[in-house]
């Protein structure tokens, strides 16, 4: 299987010397790179452990799987129910938009084992150096955590996966598929590993603390750790992981609505920080580009945001899932609107506002929520049955934030309702939307639904994505995900 080849592996080395030098300082405040990237020479003092560390944060802007136009969060929104797709002259677009896709036209499986094949690097690395290092506990930590990221997010797009906990290409290569439940116990085996070695504090590439929030601390991987829990269905271990978090009330509170996805957020419990990196091309505004792009309030008659550079808009499910007096709505959306013209009647269009800056530097790309927690909390304890006035009450938390009133919702209500709040609390953020209608067995009633007024159609085989075809030509112990061909 050629997920990891020794050319991707120069590539790899190669960005990963890239990403280090230059604006990377900025970015995460870490010292220059060591010359070598593999191999011991690079974990032989904090420094250099550092700057291997920090190059798997920058390999995430580099690889665009966590913000920009191929990105998981863009892809999954168009593939579901929360955007209507404006450039269908765009194959790409109209396969995911349509629920058309095939082995050769997603990207997200090969980048994603990349970073993994990165990731195994560091933690050999780090793992089997005898320098005396600080910090080592730190880069470990981190190291486990993002392979613990790359790993969930695989296995919500692709079902069973080939586990690769080792850089060994030859291993790597003629893995078969393991099911997804094992995949979880990795997940959760890394993350468990990352919250006892991670520090309290969030810390630079220094080790220092800092108030920066672009490196996980021991509270990020208990969040990522609390969901995957729920996902797992363990609802007893996502209450207390969830807990944990909400607890921290000197660390995290919910923001105001315009305030949530800014630099210095309290809200936010890990991101990505902005960056530019020399000879590589970054769009460090990836959100506000995509959705917002200062299309203006009012446009002429006949046009729309897509002459703007706006190539999705809010969907008409998306604008119907709120309710009224829902603040979320007047913040998160925008309205652009054609007034009529001619033969062209009035149109309104609703752009995602959350990332409102054309320039880098006031926003950041948040990829845990502090929200979140709450509604994991209210979800497990609505499964549990133990704790109803408590489960509303995290629920109302989050309703409360958004101008909205509390609810009395219990049984099949209250989960439904919970469902609904995820719904429209991280409508384009991080696949939650997609996955969420998997995990609660509503995707093919939604989807059959939104597939025929799109044009396309949709199956129960298309909540898994296809694997790519040039994979499973060349490793004959990878299979397709069913309904697809190779």
């Amino acid at each position: 299987m050629k997920r990891f080849t020794a050319h991707t592996t120069k590539l790899l080395l190669g960005a990963l010397v890239m990403a280090a030098m230059g604006s990377c300082k900025k970015y995460l405040q870490i010292p220059l790179p060591v010359d070598q990237i593999a191999g011991n020479g690079a974990y032989v003092s904090d420094a250099s452990a550092g700057a291997a560390s920090t190059g798997n944060f920058a390999n995430m802007y580099t690889m665009l799987q966590f913000n920009g136009p191929e990105s998981i969060p863009f892809r999954t929104a168009g593939y579901i129910d929360d955007l209507r797709n404006l450039f269908t002259t765009n194959p790409q677009n109209q396969a995911f938009y349509l629920n058309d896709l095939a082995g050769t036209n997603v990207g997200q499986w090969g980048s994603l084992y990349n970073q993994i094949w990165r990731i195994n690097t560091t933690l050999e690395g780090l793992n089997s150096t005898t320098a005396a290092i600080e910090h080592k506990n730190q880069w470990l930590g981190e190291t486990y955590f993002l392979r613990a990221w790359m790993y969930f997010h695989l296995a919500n797009l692709y079902g069973d996966l080939p586990l690769a906990t080792t850089s060994d290409l030859q291993t790597n290569n003629h893995l078969s598929r393991s099911p997804k439940a094992d995949v979880y116990k990795q997940i959760i085996a890394d993350l468990l590993k990352a919250q006892s070695l991670l520090p309290d504090n969030y810390s630079d590439g220094y080790g220092l603390p800092t108030t920066a929030r672009v490196r996980p601390n021991k509270l990020a991987a208990t969040a990522l750790l609390a969901r995957a829990y729920l996902y797992n269905e363990d609802w007893a271990n996502a209450e207390a992981q969830a807990t944990t978090v909400i607890n921290a009330t000197g660390t995290y509170h919910l923001e105001a609505l315009d305030s949530v996805f800014l630099v210095g957020s309290r809200e936010s419990v890990w991101e990505l920080a902005l960056m530019s990196i020399p000879g590589a091309t970054v769009n460090t505004t990836y959100d506000f580009a995509q959705y917002n792009n200062s299309t203006p309030a009012t446009m002429q008659p006949g046009e729309t945001p897509f002459k703007y550079g706006i190539s999705y808009v809010a969907s008409d499910e998306l604008v119907a899932a709120f309710e009224s007096g829902d603040n979320r709505f007047s913040h998160w959306l925008r309205p652009a609107i054609a007034p009529a013209g001619g033969s062209n009647p009035a149109d309104t269009f609703y752009l995602i506002n959350k990332y409102r800056s054309a320039t880098p530097g006031p926003e950041n790309s948040v990829q845990l929520r502090f929200a979140e927690q709450y509604l994991i909390r209210a979800e497990a304890r609505a499964h549990l049955g133990n704790n109803l006035a408590g489960a509303q009450a995290d629920l109302n938390t989050v309703r409360n934030r958004a101008g909205l009133g509390n609810t009395n919702a219990s049984g099949a209500a209250l989960l439904t309702a919970i469902l609904q709040e995820r719904r429209v609390e991280y409508f384009t953020e991080g696949g939650q939307r997609f996955f969420d209608l998997k995990r609660s067995g509503t995707i093919d009633n939604v989807m059959t639904a939104v597939a025929e007024k799109r044009g396309g159609t949709w199956a129960s085989f298309k909540a898994l994505w296809p694997l790519p075809s040039n994979d499973l030509i060349q490793d004959l112990n990878l299979h397709q995900n069913t309904g697809y061909q190779n």
